[in-house]
């Protein structure tokens, strides 16, 4: 199980990653990987990247049935 700090600092290493690819890389479960981050967040440490809807290629985000799941969220360090 991953703590904040190796979170922090694989941010810190890599730049910005999605919280699939921390939980992955940390081999930490999604929930705990989404509440480590949105504490870095609250703490001021951590910022979360979102696409713009603009952005997607395919144009099919407005009349995606899941709510625009397909667009792409980022943590990084502040």
């Amino acid at each position: 199980m991953a703590s904040m700090i190796q979170v922090r600092d694989l941010l810190a290493l890599r730049g910005r990653m999605e919280a699939t690819q921390l939980s992955h890389s940390l081999n930490t479960p999604q929930p705990m990987i989404d509440a480590m981050l949105e504490r870095l967040e609250a703490m001021g440490k951590a910022i979360r990247i979102q696409e713009e809807p603009n952005s997607c290629l395919s144009g099919s985000c407005k009349s995606c049935p899941e709510g625009k799941a397909c667009l792409r969220e980022w943590w990084a360090l502040r």
